[in-house]
């Protein structure tokens, strides 16, 4: 896979202020308001920041905390994580493995086979319903 590589100016000039801030300075969407949360289409979503496929619709469950919850990611290495010790907390985020773009955090409390909940933020993704 091929990283996609821009510099601050060419993410501020490419996504609009809620994108960027979540995206490149691991902002959260407020709970209940994105576009996504209760979402029921069938379909693949992407990164909003470069297009890669990331979560199927078939992975999506209602986790009752108003973000996009999925207990799995895409086959393949399409998401990275790392250690997040911000306010005061200790979490594992999120982020998209081909830009970097910060998707959210996951969770040990997600539903069966994985166990897990991949909490994202809904402006970080692009729903593509496909055909």
């Amino acid at each position: 896979m091929e990283k996609v590589e821009k510099n601050e100016q060419q993410w501020r000039e490419e996504l609009s202020p809620e994108r960027y801030e979540v995206l490149r300075r691991k902002g959260t969407e407020r709970a209940f308001t994105g576009a996504y949360w209760d979402a029921k289409e069938d379909g693949v979503y992407r990164c909003a920041g470069c297009g890669q496929e990331l979560f199927s619709s078939e992975t999506k469950f209602d986790s009752g905390t108003g973000w996009p919850s999925f207990y799995e990611p895409i086959e393949g290495e399409v998401v990275d994580t790392e250690e997040d010790r911000g306010f005061l907390m200790r979490r594992t985020e999120v982020h998209c493995s081909r830009c970097g773009g910060h998707l959210g955090h996951i969770f040990e409390d997600g539903p069966q086979p994985t166990g897990k909940r991949y909490c994202i933020n809904s402006c970080s993704l692009e729903l593509d319903k496909g055909e």
